[in-house]
């Protein structure tokens, strides 16, 4: 007797996972792209070539001074909205569009433009009472809210000081090709290969990440989004990317820009130890975490994750409590490397001082040397 075999039979799951690589100089030297290029590119399998981004620090120190909005459009009425917009609330130092090549895997993608802005200081705009008591940061917050949520077709991909984030559609080294990011030198690079699972894969939803000079990659998925979200949402924060990640970016700006955390407390907030753990420890240790709990319990992230998250003072790597997804990292000299996989930082940095897998929920920082930046 011939067994037919239904559609379910044939079935195999596509296992894989998102890939995520960094570094750093802490002495600031600068490194080419084609440096953070070969080390995703090793990890190629990891995604499924629906999303590929990098991040990289130093890049535009002649405009250092200014924040480097990247813009993605999706039309000519959205750059044509967007740019009257940014005239009537900034003054405009130098814009171009961002220069990129053809490549065979890239198919109809996007316009991009950089512009490196300052908020305008004019007595009308002092007087507004929607700005009055609001730091440059807090404007730019607003006003990156204000063109992602408000302007069809318009988003911005960052928009930090001497920094910039280059994503898209297609695998890691298909968009560096695109973005020629070889012709690139910083201080700071991440990078990420995509593997979206239950968010779409499109341009504005790629990684990394960003607000401000915060940028993150992320390897995982974040099930406590919607309360993450909503608990955002008190404080302007709007998430409008269509993918879990965003809410990353956002909780990190608000508990330690605005909220005065530093990057050792925020990482405990977001990846907190069990209760049982906390109850164990000695009292000092007890009492502070009992309180990060209870005043940031929305800020946790739940589910399984692997994070790097980087900013013009450093770059940190942050895993889930429970270490569900893979994080290694090396030191050699002044560099420090975080990486999915030891071989894609032994691809870059063969012969490594020091290598190790962090505990889930114990952060790994690499900050800038004093005087550096």
């Amino acid at each position: 007797m011939t067994r037919e075999l239904k559609p379910t039979h044939y079935f195999q799951k596509d296992i894989s996972n998102c890939g995520l690589t960094g570094f750093i100089s802490t002495a600031g030297n600068l490194v080419e792209g084609s440096v953070i290029i070969k080390s995703i590119a090793l990890m190629h399998d990891r995604g499924n070539g629906l999303g590929g981004g990098f991040a990289a620090y130093g890049i535009y120190p002649e405009f250092k001074d200014f924040y480097a909005f990247h813009l993605m459009y999706e039309s000519g009425m959205a750059q044509q909205l967007t740019e009257e917009y940014l005239e009537q609330h900034f003054y405009i130092e130098h814009h171009e569009e961002i220069p990129t090549r053809r490549t065979p895997a890239i198919a109809n993608p996007p316009a991009f433009k950089r512009y490196f802005v300052k908020p305008l200081q004019t007595a009308e705009y002092n007087e507004a009472i929607e700005f009055q008591n609001m730091t440059d940061e807090d404007v730019i917050v607003r006003h990156v809210m204000g063109i992602n949520n408000g302007i069809e077709g318009a988003f911005v991909v960052s928009s930090g000081k001497n920094m910039g984030a280059f994503k898209g559609v297609g695998y890691p080294e298909e968009i560096a090709n695109f973005f020629r990011l070889e012709e690139y030198k910083g201080y700071i690079w991440t990078a990420h290969n995509r593997f979206p699972t239950n968010t779409p894969g499109w341009w504005g939803g790629a990684h990394p990440f960003t607000l401000l000079d915060w940028s993150i990659v992320h390897n995982g998925e974040i099930s406590s989004y919607g309360i993450n979200k909503r608990y955002l949402e008190m404080y302007g924060y709007l998430c409008t990317m269509l993918t879990d990640t965003e809410v990353v970016a956002y909780t990190l700006d608000l508990l330690i820009r605005k909220h005065g955390l530093t990057p050792e407390l925020a990482s405990l907030a977001m990846a907190s130890p069990f209760w049982d753990i906390i109850d164990a420890l000695p009292e000092d240790e007890r009492q502070l975490l009992t309180a990060i709990r209870q005043c940031y319990g929305s800020a946790l992230l739940n589910g399984p994750f692997a994070i790097l998250f980087a900013s013009n003072e450093g770059l940190i790597g942050l895993n889930d409590r429970v270490k569900l997804r893979p994080l290694v990292c090396a030191t050699k000299d002044d560099f420090v490397y975080m990486a999915s996989e030891e071989a894609a930082i032994r691809e870059i940095c063969p012969k490594p001082d020091k290598v190790w897998a962090p505990r889930g929920g114990e952060p790994v920082i690499a900050k800038m040397q004093p005087g550096v930046i």
